[in-house]
């Protein structure tokens, strides 16, 4: 054990994790990250932080996670004590440690002049350190409360849903449509960005500490919703915002044209051995995503591995700046332009592109060309893109497969269609304060209540969800609420 050095943000550059070499690694389909870390380095890493008076770094993470705590015990060499913490406000810190795109560091104190502490790296550490140690065990509940919850939807809300029950003590069954557990996590995140096995030694866990899992599942089909109302005291619909956005150009229906997520889910299926009914390939073809985020930053990485000719990612939004602007001051996210893992790997992003059309040049079916415009925009006070303005027409990209990345529309109701379930005018399920929809004892939580987002936001709110229904079932609970039910953090777009 060391002391820690109060002057530690002044003595140690930051340093993060290393990233495998880009030409090595779109070989296989291991994970980017170096495989080693070293303790000392998260030592003096640790030692960075400020121990600030106000804790800005938790307002910026959604689950209010116990930054500084941790941070502190990590720089004493005490880790089992920050797994500890870190477990207090998080179900599955692997699952944001490796995926999140860590909101709280441009909150941290230190990002008003210099580079902040490496957060997202030192939870990453904790979590490994864990399951490296055999910390990190089952913990089923010591009595069972009587009570019964179904949960559907596998995914980070779903699961840390279901955890908080089954710790209060309540019998939970977790149904998932797909073939596995996981969500996105398993179907959605490529292989190289988070090894499925992380997710399959969670379900394990939660398993052996009694929660049953039912794959394979429609609810709203078989069963119905109302019969799951009558065999459980209460629901959790967790189902995800898995609607996918349109675009409704000419060209649209010619072969070549995928959503994102149909190609991203194939190429995890192919990965895990399990059969997938159409698989779609990008090897010797141009690709072009439409979307600038983050499907498609994995979808751009994923044709490399393929052995796609050229890869381009395209957005209509304007290019980020290099640095804050006076409109994302801090601690807001800085909304800055950075160049994402899978372009270190190769092909290009463009900047302030509209597609036009899909064109089939050849006469056979199937697409050749993305027709664009190259535009700017005008915004409104609230940052919103008003007034396009057309600055160059008629570009031509060649593109044979082209994935469409521009995000999702709410919650896929299928089955739930007629069940009494009311949406909200963004096509997520609508709930009140007490995160219950319009039918008693049903609730909502994840991307399906709140809309797209990123995992830690849906840990948060399978947390929250998991609280509300203990007060439901049970007139009190001792389930801990999360920051984002008393304090929504910084998360300013």
């Amino acid at each position: 054990m060391s002391d820690k050095h109060p002057d530690g943000f002044l003595r140690h550059p930051r340093r993060p994790f290393d990233y495998r070499d880009p030409a090595e690694r779109i070989q296989d389909y291991r994970e980017v990250y170096a495989a080693d870390w070293d303790p000392d380095l998260l030592r003096t890493q640790g030692e960075r932080c400020m121990d600030c008076g106000t804790p800005t770094c938790m307002a910026g993470c959604p689950i209010g996670n116990l930054i500084p705590e941790w941070n502190d015990l990590v720089s004493r060499g005490c880790w089992s004590e920050a797994l500890e913490r870190l477990h207090a406000t998080n179900n599955f810190p692997e699952f944001t440690g490796y995926t999140c795109p860590a909101p709280c560091e441009p909150a941290c104190t230190l990002a008003v002049n210099d580079a902040p502490v490496t957060i997202k790296n030192i939870e990453r550490a904790i979590v490994d350190m864990g399951w490296r140690q055999g910390w990190i065990r089952p913990q089923p509940p010591q009595r069972r409360s009587g009570f019964t919850v179904a949960v559907v939807g596998s995914g980070p809300a779903g699961l840390a849903c279901a955890q908080q029950l089954n710790r209060a003590g309540h019998a939970v069954v977790v149904f998932e449509r797909d073939d596995a557990i996981g969500g996105l996590m398993t179907y959605g995140i490529p292989d190289f960005k988070f090894d499925k096995r992380k997710v399959a030694r969670r379900v394990d866990q939660l398993a052996q500490e009694g929660i049953e899992f039912r794959t394979g599942v429609e609810v709203g089909l078989d069963p119905s919703l109302e019969a799951l109302r009558e065999r459980f005291d209460a629901v959790c619909l967790a189902i995800g915002a898995r609607n996918p956005r349109e675009v409704e150009i000419p060209g649209r229906a010619l072969d070549g044209v995928e959503l994102a997520m149909e190609f991203l889910t194939a190429e995890n299926r192919r990965q895990a051995g399990v059969a997938v009914p159409r698989p779609i390939f990008a090897r010797g073809l141009d690709v072009v995503l439409l979307g600038g985020g983050d499907t498609g930053a994995d979808c751009l990485a994923t044709a490399h591995r393929h052995g796609a000719r050229s890869a381009t990612q395209i957005s209509i939004r304007d290019r980020p700046p290099e640095r804050r602007d006076a409109h994302h001051p801090w601690p807001w996210l800085p909304m800055t332009y950075a160049a994402t893992y899978a372009l270190e790997e190769g092909g290009q992003d463009l900047y302030g592109l509209n597609a036009l059309a899909f064109l089939d040049e050849n006469g056979d079916g199937r697409v050749e060309t993305v027709l664009a415009e190259r535009v700017a925009w005008d915004y409104d006070t609230g940052g919103r893109r008003v007034n396009k303005r057309v600055l160059e027409t008629a570009i031509r990209i060649p593109a044979q497969l082209v994935l469409i990345a521009v995000g999702f529309n709410g919650a896929r109701l299928d089955g739930l269609t007629g069940s009494g379930l009311a949406l909200t005018s963004d096509s997520t399920l609508a709930r009140g304060a007490d995160l219950m929809t319009a039918l008693p004892g049903v609730f909502a939580a994840g991307d399906a209540a709140m809309g797209q987002s990123i995992v830690v936001w849906a840990i948060g709110e399978g947390r929250d969800a998991a609280r509300a229904i203990d007060r439901y079932l049970t007139g009190d609970t001792r389930l801990p609420a999360s920051l984002r039910t008393a304090n929504p953090p910084l998360q300013r777009r």
